[in-house]
């Protein structure tokens, strides 16, 4: 089992990932997210949301749902990433 620097043992819910973006301008913020690009720890501040768009069926039947996808992404990751390639 884990355990603390003080020797407690841990349980699952005792760590939390603290945000990227946060630690380099020197603050303490528990991270609520994950970039799917690069894979970091990113707070609600941090975060940038696209939805990716979702088509069913078979052509020429084919359909764009209402909703879309949710993708959570790091700053930098954003603005690397041309927004209009999920239209």
């Amino acid at each position: 089992m884990p355990q603390s620097p003080e020797g407690e043992l841990l349980r699952s819910g005792d760590i939390m990932m603290k945000c990227y973006d946060c630690m380099e301008e020197d603050k303490d913020t528990d991270a609520t997210s994950v970039c799917i690009v690069c894979g970091k720890g990113i707070c609600t501040g941090h975060k940038k949301e696209l939805e990716l768009p979702v088509t069913v069926g078979q052509p020429p039947n084919v359909e764009r749902l209402p909703r879309g996808l949710p993708r959570i992404m790091c700053h930098y990751c954003f603005d690397q990433t041309i927004e209009e390639g999920f239209d």
